[in-house]
């Protein structure tokens, strides 16, 4: 045990160690990447019909009259002091204020897609492994597959033609409505929030607001976990300690739940923690497609503008954010499966 306990904090150094090194890559190519591609942010702020000697002003100002070391080494100086920049436009907000502003919508979204996706795979999966060569394991194949598939874009716009927009059951464009006063609290979670503050009522209105967006990520993001929980339950179903069960006269039912399911997890584990990590950095089709206002499309609107603080402040951040879950994930597979050594 303690040999274990030894080689677990020896991964978890040199996992952390390593993770600067990731975010210094990201932000370095993310660098490099913004200013090889075709257009000027000056142009973005003041027009390309503004006077030259405004541009001139406006690039010093923003010191991108600079070299391009001198540019990436300013920007590294203030990133070891946590200083992600400012906005070129938004009057000059910080980076952090714009994730303060709308991380918390991301959250939001993320944590009931990632529920709706969990629930849904894993039932959907186990279904399907429980009852092989069946219409219930084709129809979960097809499931998967059809999940995979599907364009997230495309689907969010169906949903929102027919639920929101013919048969009215939904509203779309904004995380609450515009007539009312949001809950206020200290997370910006609106769910969270109006649990806080006990009101029931404005908790229904949030999950109402929400409910449509995290149906659509969770139902297409499900497939994923349906094909893992299938495959890997099928194998355990296979496993010498699950035949030595139903000789027992264990019923199925509870060999599936109590034994084989919690193994068949293990993989199922890792890939929802990333998963998770990835969307909160990447849900961009989602809230673009339903207007949702958190943090990844306000990276969208940064990168059509050519805002290069805000894209690479919030790249770094969302680095971050990947690297921190991905440890977590190893270190908690780690205590699940006592085989797992590092």
């Amino acid at each position: 045990m303690s040999s274990r306990s030894n080689a677990l904090r020896y991964y978890v150094i040199s996992r952390l160690l390593l993770a600067p090194l990731m975010i210094w890559t990201i932000t370095t190519v993310v660098f490099l990447l913004l200013r090889a591609t075709p257009g000027d942010p000056v142009d973005a702020l003041l027009g390309p019909r503004a006077p030259e000697a405004a541009k001139a002003a406006l690039r010093s100002q923003l010191g991108l009259d600079q070299s391009l070391i001198t540019q990436y080494l300013t920007y590294l100086g203030k990133l070891l002091q946590f200083d992600l920049g400012s906005s070129l436009g938004s009057q000059g907000q910080s980076v952090w204020q714009i994730i303060g502003a709308h991380f918390p919508a991301t959250v939001e979204l993320t944590l009931c897609g990632m529920i709706v996706a969990a629930v849904v795979g894993i039932t959907v999966g186990s279904l399907a492994a429980s009852f092989p060569n069946t219409p219930l394991d084709a129809g979960g194949r097809l499931f998967g597959i059809l999940t995979y598939a599907t364009p997230m874009y495309w689907f969010g716009m169906i949903l929102q033609l027919v639920l929101a927009v013919q048969l009215g059951w939904f509203p779309i464009g904004t995380r609450f409505p515009l007539s009312a006063t949001p809950p206020p609290g200290p997370t910006g979670l609106y769910l969270l929030d109006s649990l806080l503050h006990l009101n029931l009522a404005q908790f229904g209105t949030a999950l109402y607001y929400l409910a449509l967006p995290s149906l659509t990520l969770g139902i297409l993001i499900s497939g994923v976990f349906e094909r893992m929980v299938r495959v890997n339950l099928k194998q355990t179903l296979r496993a010498d300690y699950v035949e030595a069960a139903r000789a027992r006269g264990i019923p199925e039912m509870r060999i599936v739940t109590a034994h084989a399911l919690k193994n068949a997890l293990i993989p199922v584990i890792t890939i929802l923690g990333l998963t998770f990590a990835s969307l909160l950095g990447g849900a961009v089709l989602t809230e673009v497609t339903f207007s949702w206002p958190g943090l990844a499309n306000r990276l969208y609107l940064a990168i059509s503008e050519r805002d290069y603080p805000v894209v690479q402040g919030l790249m770094v951040f969302f680095a971050g954010i990947v690297a921190l879950v991905s440890i977590a994930i190893d270190i908690l597979n780690a205590y699940i499966d006592p085989r797992i050594r590092y």
